[in-house]
């Protein structure tokens, strides 16, 4: 994948999740699941621009596992893939 993110903006890879609850039921394939909302950090931006003109840093890093606001990322399409694109800002918590 040849993709770099602008700006305080992360690439997502969403982690599968389980078909079966944690009470046992399994969930069949034709149930609508809802958006992901954790995933693996494939591609980082450079950070976003402050006022001053200067980069903040960004604080997550390719290969770190995120927890994110579900309806955030936007997704995209590349080679059959599905990956989400999302800012830094809407991270919750690094797993």
């Amino acid at each position: 994948m040849s993709i770099k993110p602008l700006g305080d903006r992360v690439v997502i890879k969403p982690l599968a999740e389980d078909i079966t609850t944690k009470a046992g039921i399994v969930l069949p394939e034709t149930m609508e699941k809802e958006k992901a909302e954790k995933g693996e950090i494939l591609a980082v931006g450079p950070g976003r621009i402050l006022d001053n003109g200067q980069i903040a840093p960004m604080s997550v890093k390719v290969g770190d596992k995120v927890m994110f606001k579900k309806y955030s990322p936007d997704e995209i399409k590349i080679d059959n893939q599905e990956f989400l694109i999302i800012s830094e800002s809407d991270i919750l918590a690094i797993l």
